[in-house]
């Protein structure tokens, strides 16, 4: 895929300040009947990052995501690269900022894969040489190359959603939104998004990700905001996992890998960053066996209840 890398994670303007690629300025929004979704959002995402958005159900991430493609159009209060998308015409849009939804059901209505990806290209007035050429490239960064010419409604969900991702891809946008791109999937499908994810983002595509799947969070970004209809807290995923009445009230929680080494911290298990995913556990293991001679030593501290049957 054709994208321009970008090594420093933020661009800088003429002034030496980094430019925000997408910025969320005081935006508040209200359902019929004032029923607040979002209330007085701000936010700044760099070229680069790979962010995600995590709250309780009902917090307003889909309404949020919504507004930053201008699917809700909220005039003054989202930008991209300092223009208002607000004034922007959709093929305008559609080159900055693309979106895959949860239900990739929503976004699939043509007779082939094939078609499916090629629908946006071609809606961009490109000669057929080059939506070939991008629906190409796009099938084979997703996998999906041997579905060309499948109907796509007959496809596992897993497949679905990359063929959702082939298509936004085709676009070749600035930033791409993915709506819960990990949910319901098994656990092959879960790490082969996660796989494109991170090389579109190493080529130098934005990301910004709404997610309840604590576990890959770590690895899907590299910040976090908390949103519960306003910003609550914004950190790294460190940072959001370590703040346990952040997460308590905000109905979230931490990785299971991070919980179990907290527990293993209460019988001796000395670790100064607790790790964050299954890779980080593994190299944290192998850490302290080489340095304490081939051994972990644990031990009960007397805090510590013991289990009575």
């Amino acid at each position: 895929m054709k994208t321009e890398k970008i090594n420093s994670g933020a661009m800088e303007n003429a002034g030496g300040k980094t430019t925000p690629v997408l910025s969320v300025k005081n935006l508040t929004y209200a359902y019929p009947k004032n029923k607040i979704a979002l209330e007085d959002i701000s936010l700044d995402i760099y070229p680069g990052e790979k962010v995600a958005v995590v709250g309780p159900n009902g917090a307003g991430k889909t309404t949020l995501f919504l507004h930053m493609n201008s699917t809700i159009k909220s005039k003054g209060h989202i930008f991209i690269n300092g223009k208002d998308v607000a004034d922007m015409n959709p093929s305008q849009r559609v080159k900055e900022v693309g979106i895959m939804f949860a239900d990739p059901d929503n976004q699939l209505f043509m007779p082939t894969v094939f078609d499916d990806v090629a629908f946006g290209p071609l809606n961009l007035g490109l000669t057929p040489e080059e939506v070939k050429q991008r629906v190409e490239e796009a099938m084979e960064m997703t996998g999906i190359t041997d579905l060309k010419m499948n109907v796509p409604h007959h496809l596992s969900l897993g497949q679905k959603k990359k063929v959702v991702l082939a298509s936004v891809i085709s676009m070749r946008p600035k930033v791409i939104i993915l709506d819960e791109p990990t949910a319901n999937l098994d656990p092959k499908s879960k790490r082969d998004v996660l796989e494109i994810v991170n090389k579109l983002n190493a080529e130098g595509m934005t990301i910004i990700i709404s997610t309840h799947d604590v576990n890959l969070l770590s690895e899907l970004a590299d910040k976090v905001y908390v949103l519960n209809k306003k910003i609550i807290e914004t950190g790294t995923p460190r940072e959001i996992f370590s703040n346990p009445s952040l997460l308590e009230e905000n109905n979230l929680e931490a990785s299971d890998i991070f919980k179990f080494f907290q527990l293993l911290t209460t019988i001796g298990f000395d670790c100064d960053d607790l790790p964050l995913s299954f890779d980080e556990a593994v190299n944290e293991i192998y850490r302290q066996i080489k340095e304490g001679g081939g051994h972990i030593h644990l031990h009960t501290h007397k805090h510590v209840p013991e289990k009575h049957d």
